[in-house]
């Protein structure tokens, strides 16, 4: 058959900078288990077709208009671009399978439009759904998640197609992702990996990448995509630190602070780390994974801007991690902390987020109980600058004027002046100087829902929980996202089914579950599913 697996990193650019920042780095975003699906469907003997999107040129133009079958792995904010080609294909008889974050959080709302909705898989599962034997209409799960990933050698086409220039030529950013582990030991409430357990996946597999990379692709950038690299932090650096020295790739991890203590930042430096975001999350919540014991406030900003201070003394490139609107923030204190923040650390990359209620997660089911979702919210907007739920302790206006005003503290001049001096790398500058441009023209965005919250007595009644009826604001900037495709999706379409199904697997095998084209639940049967991170 002819197969096609499309993952996509991001809707159409719609600035300039934002442009040129989709070039430069969401290119390199790319996933691992995309790609190892497509590796499996070629070693089953298809004829496998893999591309990512990352908002440049057109999405639905990647592939033969001949497919037998297309995966699209998308996150929840680019869902509506998912649907859409889901209806072109379907449309013109192609079967399709949704897999990735979104199929994971919100699985009934993707059998609107997708045949199947897949949480985790393997092989053999991809091997089934190939086969037919899965009916349109099911949420397929494994037990747990893949434990046999291809190598980087057998992932090398799709790695030329998502990380290089024409799939030809590395450039600076070039990244390979690659996985060393699966699942978090934390249950932070906001996280749907809050409930998978942790486990390193195979160490010689792990060795045999990291040699093959060390000699194919010298000075190519690794990017392990780890919920929480490092857990069992000396079983893998024992293995980082079989290449020699000389010989090891530059690579960068998503770790908690609690990891990263004592000397093990030096052996971060040593085996080429060149750049790490930690979670920082909260002033007051999460405090366990930032190794500050119960500290809050003032007590845990002096230790995490310590513990950043000692990181960059070893490590090129740093973000921090925020969420603000939490129900543990309250006042000024959060916008407080986090400015004074970014005041001592300018060489760390404040990534400040909102608070995003997706299925499966306990947040979700917590808000759901207190009616505290915009229930007639596109999932296109679950992620910022877009507020989908309404906090306890701000309303609208006073949240997005405190946003607003964290974000222009982060892009200032004088910040942007001391990020600057703070590194004497060319690549890290050329980061610092896109991610600041990239924001500032987004500023705009938030400038412009806090004047409407202002003016527009519906658009606040709206964010206030008041009212379902969904703004025009909203329906107009989802035209927007989806382009040309636009009119695939009606506006009866986009009011999302916040219905979320939870297979539980059997102890002899997984378990799929089949849902009625009404939403009912139909019925059981076995096997696994694909999800790509």
């Amino acid at each position: 058959m002819k197969v096609g697996i499309l993952e996509i990193l991001g809707s159409p650019a719609r600035y300039p900078t934002d442009l040129a920042y989709r070039l430069i780095m969401r290119k390199q975003y790319a996933s691992v288990t995309p790609q190892a699906v497509s590796v499996w469907c070629r070693q089953l003997g298809h004829e496998t077709f893999y591309a990512p999107y990352y908002g440049v040129g057109d999405p639905g133009g990647q592939f033969p208009t001949d497919l037998d079958i297309v995966f699209i792995a998308s996150y929840t904010q680019d869902s509506a671009l998912a649907y859409a080609l889901a209806k072109k294909y379907g449309r013109a008889g192609v079967r399709t399978v949704i897999g990735g974050p979104h199929a994971k959080a919100f699985p009934v709302d993707c059998l609107r439009f997708f045949d199947l909705a897949v949480k985790e898989c393997d092989k053999s599962l991809i091997a089934d759904i190939l086969a037919g034997h899965f009916d349109p209409g099911s949420v397929i799960s494994s037990a747990k998640p893949f434990d046999d990933l291809p190598t980087v050698q057998e992932r090398l086409p799709e790695i030329r197609k998502s990380a290089f220039l024409w799939s030809r030529r590395r450039y600076f950013m070039t990244t390979v992702p690659m996985l060393s582990s699966m699942g978090c030991p934390y249950n932070c409430n906001f996280c749907i990996d809050w409930d998978t357990p942790y486990r390193l996946l195979p160490l010689d597999r792990l060795a045999a990448d990291l040699r093959f990379l060390s000699t194919e692709l010298p000075g190519v950038l690794v990017g392990f995509h780890d919920p929480n690299f490092g857990v069992k932090f000396d079983q893998v650096l024992d293995v980082l630190e079989t290449i020699p020295p000389d010989s090891r790739n530059p690579y960068m991890i998503e770790s908690s602070l609690s990891v990263l203590r004592g000397p093990r930042v030096r052996q971060l430096r040593e085996t080429n780390c060149v750049a790490v975001a930690p979670g920082v999350e909260s002033w007051v919540d999460y405090s366990n994974k930032a190794g500050v014991g119960r500290e809050a406030g003032i007590g845990k900003l002096e230790g995490v801007a310590e513990q950043f201070r000692h990181l960059h003394e070893n490590i090129p490139y740093l973000q921090a991690n925020f969420i603000f609107g939490l129900d543990t923030d309250e006042g000024d204190e959060p916008i407080e902390l986090t400015k004074e923040f970014m005041t001592r650390t300018p060489f760390a990359w404040p990534a400040l987020n909102i608070p995003v209620p997706y299925g499966g997660t306990p947040l979700y089911d917590r808000l759901g109980e207190e009616g505290r979702i915009l229930k007639s919210m596109p999932f296109s907007f679950y992620y910022a600058p877009y507020l989908v739920m309404t906090l306890k302790n701000y309303d609208p206006v006073t949240y997005y004027e405190k946003l607003i005003e964290l974000f222009e503290h982060c892009c200032s001049r004088e910040m942007l002046r001391q990020r600057m001096n703070s590194t004497t790398r060319r690549t890290v500058k050329i980061i610092h100087w896109t991610r600041t441009a990239s924001t500032r023209a987004w500023i705009n965005v938030y400038r412009n829902i806090l004047r409407m919250l202002r003016s527009d007595r519906e658009f606040r009644r709206f964010h206030e929980g008041r009212s379902q009826v969904l703004p025009e604001f909203y329906h107009h900037t989802y035209e927007q996202m989806l382009g040309r495709y636009a009119p695939l999706i009606s506006r009866k379409d986009r009011m999302p089914n916040l219905e979320h199904a939870v297979p539980a697997p059997r102890s002899d095998g997984p378990l799929t579950l089949i849902l009625s084209p009404g939403g009912g639940e139909g019925g059981v049967r076995g096997h696994g599913a694909f999800r790509p991170r």
